[in-house]
């Protein structure tokens, strides 16, 4: 018989695990939510026209192809692929909705696919958690896109993360001065991949692609102070001066959203929460896609080991590709699977393997009329509640079942019970039971589970 198992790059995601994955995104859900942010689903198929030709080199060789219908497929033709991510569907959806009000904020949680290598936190199908807004070219925007993405990542219960922030103009200037302007995107493909293989290997990319030695010279050059945008300005010159200001701009509004602007060690060393010291930036920042056309950013959980967290920026020419209108837009996605990664070995995630709260036993036929009618009733108050669907008796085996599967509560109603117009409420973490009135049942519930269930 042929071994069973998954496609490569996916997994199986049992009940414990997806209640940990529905505790996240109903978190990160709400932090979009609450700046305004409105809730919006696309096919998990596009055309592939629609997204050839806006990933750059390197993000199209990650699409998932899928083959024409007929003799094309049998040709090797392919006519649709699986999204690669979620802006370029929005893109097509607001050039295909010209009437939608904007400025238009959206937040969007869904599957994508990219035919990458599996490693660590990175997988083949995996879910984004977008927020963009669409119509407006304010550095405003930019700084809330960076300001809800901080918001989610503190709900979530972060406090070493840092959001590194560029500019792709900036960028541009720099190639520029370093002689490289006819092969940008050589080179930030090239930076791109600075945190995972380094200076030096930065550097034999750039030399294996044929780039002279002093135009990488000149570039490090620029970048001697990554950190430090007085100083990378100075080093470009008068075509870095435009860009440099928007980022000031944007800091200065992130600073007022999200507080304190001192540095990560300052904060850690008087003992108080870092805000807007998380955001920094970073003249190395590139991120790869080739839709980007102002501000950059992406996050990191410090010592993660899962890379980039969160990552966007400003794509102010991909609706027109669609449209032949210019609309701006500024977005950021968040990455669940690689923020799940870090939340389990930390332990940050909810240790139930249930949302149950109680388990109805089923004393006898005589009592499951009485047992199936306090079921009813207590999800009725909200209460997440199951019926025993075994053969009735054998308590101890039903509280067995209930103890593996991390539900905290049993009721049981036998015949001195129903008799009384009572339950017998069984505490499976402590083994404490008691009896309780019927009409004062959902109280006790709440009071054992510290109301958590109310």
């Amino acid at each position: 018989m042929a071994t069973v198992q998954n496609a490569r790059g996916t997994r199986d995601l049992l009940p414990a695990q997806m209640h940990g994955r529905l505790h996240v995104i109903g978190i990160i859900r709400e932090a979009f939510a609450s700046f305004g942010f409105e809730p919006l689903e696309t096919p998990a198929f596009e055309r592939i026209d629609t997204l050839m030709g806006k990933y750059g080199e390197e993000g199209e060789k990650l699409i998932f192809r899928i083959l024409e219908r007929g003799e094309g497929g049998r040709e090797g033709k392919a006519d649709l692929a699986l999204r690669y991510d979620l802006t370029v569907p929005l893109a097509r959806v607001i050039a295909q909705n010209p009437a939608i009000p904007m400025p238009f904020k959206r937040y969007q949680v869904q599957p994508v696919w990219r035919a990458d290598r599996p490693q660590k936190g990175r997988f083949r199908e995996f879910y984004q958690c977008d927020a963009d807004i669409v119509g407006i070219d304010s550095r405003l925007a930019d700084a809330e896109c960076l300001a809800v993405a901080h918001e989610a990542l503190s709900r979530l219960g972060f406090a070493d993360f840092q959001i590194k922030v560029n500019h792709r103009k900036l960028l541009s200037a720099i190639c520029a001065a370093a002689g490289a302007a006819d092969r940008e995107s050589e080179v930030l493909v090239a930076i791109d991949k600075l945190d995972k293989i380094g200076r030096d290997g930065v550097s034999k990319e750039l030399a294996d692609r044929a780039f002279p030695a002093e135009v990488i010279e000149r570039l490090w050059t620029m970048l001697a102070e990554p950190g430090d945008l007085d100083a990378v300005e100075a080093a470009v010159g008068e075509s870095a001066r435009a860009p440099a200001a928007e980022l000031r701009e944007v800091f200065a509004h992130v600073r007022s959203l999200v507080g304190d602007t001192s540095p990560l060690e300052e904060l850690a060393a008087l003992g108080r929460p870092p805000g807007a010291g998380r955001v920094v930036f970073d003249a190395t920042l590139a991120r790869g896609l080739g839709y980007y056309t102002g501000p950059v950013f992406e996050a990191v959980i410090l010592e993660g080991g899962v890379g980039s967290v969160s990552g966007g920026g400003r794509y102010d020419g991909l609706v027109g590709m669609f449209s032949g209108r210019q609309v701006p837009a500024v977005g950021v996605s968040l990455g669940l699977e690689r923020l799940l990664v870090v939340m389990e070995e930390r332990g940050m995630l909810p240790t139930s393997g249930t949302r149950t709260k109680v388990l109805v036993t089923r004393f006898s036929p005589e009592t499951d009329v009485a047992a199936l009618r306090v079921a009813a009733q207590l999800r009725a108050e909200g209460i997440e509640t199951e019926t025993w669907l075994g053969a009735p008796g054998s308590l101890g085996k039903q509280f067995k079942y209930a103890g593996g599967r991390g539900i905290p509560l049993a009721v049981v109603i036998g015949p001195e019970e129903l008799e009384a117009g009572a339950v017998s409420l069984k505490d499976l973490r402590s083994g404490h039971q008691s009896r309780v009135a019927t009409e004062l049942l959902h109280g006790t519930i709440c009071a054992a589970l510290d109301c958590r269930s109310a």
